[in-house]
């Protein structure tokens, strides 16, 4: 939303507005999302998490109503007082927002997308960071994210034409572990070598772990105790030739059932605990 159209001051909306339709937009179309800079926030954790984050709230959009909660009335309140613009809308609008049918949402925030800029990146001597190459499921997204988030991991990097880690099914999914988890899109691998080159010659010798059904190396049989970048590849075509070279290891998880392999989402938990249970035994 352009800076003028942004007053610091409580406004009404209680039509399908230009107002509205940008926060639509927000919601609906990722374009004009990533142009903006601007992305809806929903639910009560990922709206606390915002609070202790980093990222600015550019504005607050709160329903009509005669009481609110003691967290609504809090969040209202320090939003306020960091210059947030402050919008109430019907109960209907917000609900629409919200992308509830019945429940109505007290709040909502529109909160400025963070830089595509790989310093976000924390580069401890343990890294655990995971790439993900061409993912189009945003709901894989937001649950990959969760997982490096309840994991230790560092961070996500995002390659590739690929599902917006900040569309609304995505941040849902990850139950708010996008705001505290870096997540970095980038536009192919190189970048990404690039910064693993970088990495590397800081004396951060970091491991390009692939995973793939056909890998060399079964998940236990690989030294996660190192600084390691997993990637994990396209849902449907796995990962490409690029990354495939790139990989230092090739690992797979064994199979004893009937399928062949795990949802991309589930196969990167599972690789994520197993680094998890290596360090915690100091392998």
């Amino acid at each position: 939303m352009p800076p003028e159209s942004r007053p610091h001051r409580l406004q009404t909306v209680s039509t399908r507005s230009a107002t509205f339709q940008y926060w639509q937009t927000l919601i609906s179309n990722r374009t004009k999302r990533n142009r903006a800079g601007e992305m809806i926030v929903q639910g009560v954790r990922p709206i606390t998490l915002v609070l202790n984050s980093s990222l600015t709230v550019r504005a607050v959009l709160m329903s009509k109503a005669e009481s609110r909660s003691r967290w609504a009335s809090e969040t209202i309140t320090t939003l306020e007082r960091a210059g947030a613009a402050q919008y109430v809308l019907t109960p209907e609008l917000m609900r629409e927002l919200g992308e509830k049918d019945e429940e109505t949402p007290e709040l909502l925030l529109v909160v400025a997308i963070p830089a595509d800029d790989l310093s976000r990146l924390p580069l401890p001597t343990d890294a655990l960071f995971v790439a993900l190459d061409r993912p189009t499921s945003p709901g894989n997204v937001g649950s990959i994210v969760r997982s490096v988030d309840a994991l230790g991991g560092q961070g996500v990097l995002v390659t590739g034409h690929a599902a917006d880690p900040y569309d609304p099914k995505a941040l849902r999914a990850s139950t708010g572990s996008t705001i505290m988890t870096p997540t970095v899109r980038l536009p192919g691998v190189q970048a990404v070598l690039d910064w693993v080159a970088e990495t590397r010659a800081s004396g951060i010798d970091i491991q390009i772990v692939g995973t793939d059904e056909h890998g060399t190396h079964d998940v236990w049989d690989v030294d996660f105790t190192r600084p390691t970048l997993i990637v994990t590849g396209n849902e449907h075509s796995g990962m490409s030739a690029a990354w495939r070279e790139a990989c230092d290891v090739l690992t797979r998880i064994p199979m004893v059932g009937h399928a062949s392999s795990l949802n991309a989402a589930n196969a990167t938990a599972v690789i994520l605990y197993e680094a998890v249970r290596q360090r915690a035994a100091g392998k």
